[in-house]
């Protein structure tokens, strides 16, 4: 498969889908993060080398988490993605920042990066 050059509305869209997962991670909000996960998501993480399932990846890896870091960003100017020729399907790779606490206490900066496939119904929908 070729990939379709970059329109700029697309990659907009992936860096938006970015920031709101941010914004749900930051404040601890399982609930509100669901929407931009498919329930049939196939996900690894720190906790679990692959997961089936949003329902799954909340519980083994979002509740692990999210608790025990304060300031998750991601580097939305260094965002990428790729986007097939129909526009539909894109992946998106992001790398972020945060501070983890360890369990006595201590602070440690906590990088991180990931790799998402998105999909739509059309063009222009959100990821």
């Amino acid at each position: 498969m070729t990939l379709s050059a970059l329109d700029p509305t697309d990659l907009a869209l992936v860096r938006d889908w970015f920031a709101e997962l941010a914004r749900h991670v930051e404040a601890v909000d399982y609930a509100g993060a669901r929407h931009l996960f498919d329930p049939d998501m196939v996900a690894f993480g720190t906790f679990t080398d692959f997961m089936t399932g949003r329902d799954l990846a909340e519980k083994e890896q979002w509740r692990n988490v999210w608790p025990t870091i304060d300031g998750f960003r991601w580097r939305l100017d260094g965002v990428r993605a790729q986007v097939s020729p129909d526009r539909l399907f894109a992946i998106g790779m992001g790398v972020w920042d945060s501070t983890g606490h360890n369990s006595d206490g201590g602070d440690f900066d906590r990088r991180g990066r990931a790799t998402v496939a998105f999909t739509r119904r059309e063009i222009g929908d959100p990821w």
